[in-house]
């Protein structure tokens, strides 16, 4: 295998954390290279044409709010158009004896939606990358410490860096990646108990030729305990263009992905038999992606290790975590991803700036 000294730090995994964090580390005057497992960047940042949409639509992450500073000053620096969520109307609860109108819509608050889907986002921070910071279709598979320097055997070879940032959930990076030395006990099970943010989850998006739902006064949100999709949201572009909805369906070890014939079961059970038919109905099954998650994802639920205090430390001083699941903002949000990427690239700049600073002085 070709092995080159070029980069001064390896990020693994093209998700918004890891795009963002190359972004600062080559502002900081670093050479960076990205090794991304998938032939897209993103992550779960994902938006597809439905439904013969000229838009991209969410089958990741959707939603991005007004506290939240580090996303808001990416979508403006970078010119991302977004357009305010669909709130206006009265909602629909369901459960075995039916559905029933709910007056107003207490399930969705003021939020910002990415008009291109949130891959736009993602799509923007590659841009402003130089040319070869991302590899696709070049997983990595070992990472080993050796001195004051990191080697990364990857599909495609072996790179030697002084850092590397892990920009993919830490229950997949567990189980994908083999570490030499192998990581602290305790970081490595806590890692491996991390959930996935999305991990357990299937996200449905159901197009039509429009918003109908509007038209009689719905806001397209939903609260079910009765059928596959849980909580249900309008997810039409800018006035109602394309028209959309989006659901999600909590799977766990024994209950997969629904079906298109239940979904559309349940969404004639909301909106009525009389109501039109969906032009279209995609499936993202995140729990069986497995650039997303480990095979045991729909088996852990404990998100109180979100922001674990271990993921703040760099594992043997050179191996750092970023993703949104280790961030103590927003843990789950591209807000936390962003918080990640932003503590991951600092902890780097800062560990080489002194580095560079006591060489100087000796």
């Amino acid at each position: 295998m070709e092995s080159t000294e070029a980069p001064q730090v390896a990020i693994i995994g093209a998700g918004i954390s890891g795009l963002a964090a190359a972004r600062a580390l080559v502002d900081g005057g670093l050479q960076v290279t990205v090794f991304e497992s998938r032939s897209r960047i993103g992550g779960r940042l994902r938006g597809e044409r439905a439904g013969g949409s000229p838009t991209r639509l969410d089958l990741g992450a959707t939603w991005y709010w007004p506290n939240e500073p580090r996303v808001n000053k990416l979508i403006t620096q970078l010119g991302v158009a977004t357009h305010p969520h669909h709130l206006a109307g009265d909602a629909i609860y369901h459960d075995p004896n039916g559905s029933r109108r709910v007056d107003g819509n207490p399930l969705d608050v003021p939020s910002g939606r990415f008009t291109d889907s949130a891959a736009a986002l993602a799509d923007a921070v590659c841009a402003s990358l130089p040319d070869g910071t991302v590899r696709l279709d070049d997983p990595v598979a070992t990472i080993t410490i050796n001195g004051d320097r990191v080697r990364v055997e990857h599909a495609t070879g072996e790179t030697l860096v002084d850092h590397v940032v892990l920009a993919l959930a830490p229950a997949l990076a567990v189980h994908r990646i083999e570490f030499n030395p192998r990581l602290p006990s305790d970081v490595e099970r806590l890692g491996a108990n991390t959930p996935v943010w999305m991990g357990a989850i299937a996200k449905v998006v159901v197009t039509y030729d429009e918003a109908f739902w509007r038209a009689a006064g719905l806001a397209g949100s939903a609260i079910s305990h009765y059928g596959p999709l849980r909580e249900i949201h309008d997810m039409s572009g800018p006035e109602g263009d394309p028209a959309a909805i989006f659901g999600f369906a909590p799977l766990s070890p024994g209950v997969d992905a629904p079906t298109t014939d239940a979904i559309e079961q349940q969404l004639a059970e909301l909106f009525g038999t009389d109501a039109p038919s969906p032009t279209d109905i995609v499936i993202a099954d995140w729990s069986t992606d497995p650039d997303t998650s480990p095979p045991d994802v729909r088996q852990h639920s404990a998100y109180q290790l979100f922001g674990h205090p271990h993921f703040e430390t760099p594992a043997h001083g050179r191996i750092h975590w970023c993703s949104t699941e280790t961030a103590t903002v927003a843990p789950g949000h591209i807000e936390g991803a962003l918080q990640a990427a932003d503590r991951a690239a600092t902890a780097i700049l800062n560990t080489i700036a002194a580095t560079t600073i006591e060489r100087e002085s000796s």
